[in-house]
């Protein structure tokens, strides 16, 4: 019984050191994606606010690179396109061109906001779950102790002293485990709301300038390269 509550006490510590690096994985992943989400947002947004007029505003959003204010812009000018087209015979169509365009945007953001937020659920699960994991593992080291302790035949402090302390391990790793992930959710959190809320000032910008032309479009037809400000960008090849 002794080397089982040994074994599962040792199962727990590297349960611990798998959950931390898995929490820093996804910090650092998340750094990296938000840090490149906020820089390529900005750089599209000054190109697009450049561009001479609606027409080159829509190029820029095909051949821009790829960024959730990209994408959103794309499928702003997409859905202006469609409702340039003859009229469609379906329900999703019956809705007014300012309401259809706002519940098309409104759910691109969703997408967006969901992509942002691929991965903090782990990190909450790992801050809610570590210190109950290493609590676990302490009762089976704990358990394992005091039977050593007993066949032993001493109680002295010296006996007692080292099991247990090696027992208490396992809680103050799971705790040094969660304390990194609870900051980093609170951390991703509150950066993907504010993302979440700058994809929402876009979308809600597009719409405006929509309604001020009427929710018309001139059709684009591909390019090879935009220039907007002196900035020339490589077409990739999206169909309108």
């Amino acid at each position: 019984m002794m080397d089982l509550n040994h074994l599962i006490h040792n199962f727990t510590l590297i349960t611990l050191v798998a959950l931390s690096v898995t929490t820093w994985a996804v910090i650092v992943v998340k750094l990296i994606q938000l840090k490149k989400a906020r820089k390529m947002g900005e750089a599209f947004i000054e190109g697009f606010w450049k561009a001479k007029d609606l027409t080159d505003a829509a190029r820029y959003s095909k051949t821009a690179e790829q960024s959730a204010q990209q994408r959103i812009a794309y499928q702003h000018f997409a859905t202006l396109s469609e409702l340039n087209d003859d009229v469609h015979q379906d329900l999703n169509h019956t809705w007014s061109r300012q309401d259809l365009l706002e519940r098309v945007l409104t759910k691109h953001v969703k997408n967006e906001r969901h992509i942002f937020e691929k991965g903090l659920a782990l990190l909450a699960s790992i801050g809610n779950s570590a210190p109950f994991i290493g609590l676990f593992g302490t009762v089976f080291g704990i358990i394992g102790a005091l039977s050593a302790i007993a066949a032993s035949g001493s109680a002295s402090m010296d006996v007692v002293a080292g099991p247990i302390g090696a027992a208490l391990v396992a809680t103050g790793i799971g705790i040094a485990v969660a304390v990194p992930a609870v900051l980093a959710y609170n951390f991703f959190i509150r950066k993907t709301k504010i993302l979440g809320s700058e994809l929402d000032d876009f979308a809600t910008d597009l719409v405006n300038f929509a309604q001020k032309t009427g929710f018309q479009v001139t059709t684009i037809t591909p390019v090879s390269t935009v220039k907007v400000e002196h900035q020339t960008v490589t077409a990739k090849g999206v169909a309108a």
